[in-house]
């Protein structure tokens, strides 16, 4: 299969047409920022990078089987204020996809896009593809609620929700950087924490209903806002962003429960005073039948404390369907950027799914 990608990212086009089963010839991707293309390269060395999709001649590209990408969603997003929609600066380039596409004349042909458009702007692609654009969330095959639209000419159905949620992609707690963790002085919770925080019937009322929720528990600090909001690991993630400041901005924050134990020297002794020493899990047995001796330091015994958190890079390439590391060689500002960018490689894999060679 030849394959034309736009706005290509991180390639996860072909991650996902790897994992149908595809037989990649050549894939040709248009791509300008560097950090993704330097991700792309690693991960596949043999990628045509062939530049600016605005320079690009489609009549001069051969024949192309594939054609996919999201063209940029800034200036249609909700999450940008006096969007512009498809003349603004960068989703005007949703153009520059058409006019390739009626150069290229691709057999098979995919576009995505963000669902919170408006809708004048999703009309007027529509029109111009002549096809009706499908809703498929993320979170039917992941842990992420991810709302996309998708137009193309393969045929497919939405799946059954494979009911994977947050708490089952998280790294264990001794993989986790302290960074990630928020110190120094905590953050009050909203005072109806305990009223939103999920019971196990709600959790098995949403996944027999097919609905990628996000539970909320409250927000850190004076505002509510989405940098700031807290979730339970029992539920979704929000949609990963690449752009936005603050603590959660780009992951949202998680409320995750980690093992600790004690602090021991050298010589398996208790150092609880050295804060240099990271606590060790050791759950001491007895044979008598007894427990052990109850004391003031909670840490005698193995405990689960709960921490608030934001993922890991690690963590978001699997909400992406990417394999662990993938983005890894890059700063982790831009690996986070380069995610919220990116494809869910299992919403793409299951639309490739639908082709039918001829």
């Amino acid at each position: 299969m030849r394959v034309l990608s736009l706005f290509d990212g991180v390639s996860c086009a072909r991650v996902a047409l790897e994992r149908v089963g595809f037989r990649v010839g050549d894939y040709l991707a248009s791509e300008v920022e560097r950090n993704a293309i330097a991700v792309a390269k690693k991960n596949y060395p043999d990628t045509i990078h062939i530049g600016d999709v605005t320079k690009l001649c489609g009549d001069c590209l051969g024949t192309i089987d594939l054609l996919i990408g999201g063209s940029p969603c800034t200036d249609l997003s909700i999450a940008k204020k006096d969007r512009k929609g498809l003349e603004g600066e960068h989703s005007s380039l949703f153009w520059q996809w058409v006019r390739i596409w009626k150069e290229a004349k691709p057999k098979w042909w995919v576009l995505e896009n963000v669902a919170s458009m408006p809708k004048k702007d999703r009309d007027i692609i529509t029109k111009e593809l002549g096809v009706e654009p499908v809703l498929f969330d993320a979170s039917l095959v992941s842990a992420q609620s991810r709302k996309r639209l998708f137009w193309t000419n393969i045929q497919f159905e939405l799946p059954e929700d494979k009911g994977i949620l947050l708490k089952d992609i998280l790294q264990p707690h001794r993989e986790v950087d302290e960074r990630f963790v928020l110190n120094g002085k905590s953050f009050c919770l909203t005072p109806t924490y305990y009223k939103v925080s999920p019971t196990p019937a709600q959790i098995e009322y949403n996944a027999k209903k097919q609905k990628g929720t996000m539970v909320k528990i409250g927000h850190i600090g004076n505002s509510d806002a989405q940098a700031n909001r807290v979730y339970d690991a029992n539920g979704k993630t929000c949609t990963l962003s690449a752009n936005g400041g603050g603590l959660g901005a780009k992951t949202g924050l998680y409320k995750v429960g980690r093992e600790i134990g004690r602090r021991l020297n050298a010589d398996g002794h208790r150092a609880d005073g050295d804060t240099t020493l990271p606590y060790q899990r050791r759950i001491e047995t007895r044979e008598d039948g007894k427990c052990g001796t109850l004391t003031s330091v909670q840490k005698d015994n193995l405990v689960i404390s709960d921490v608030i958190r934001k993922l890991t890079p690690i963590e978001c390439e699997r909400l992406q369907g990417l394999p662990d590391k993938y983005t890894e060689g890059i700063a982790m500002t831009h690996r986070y950027k380069c995610l919220g960018n990116a494809f869910n490689v299992d919403v793409i894999a299951h639309i490739l799914k639908g082709i039918v060679p001829s």
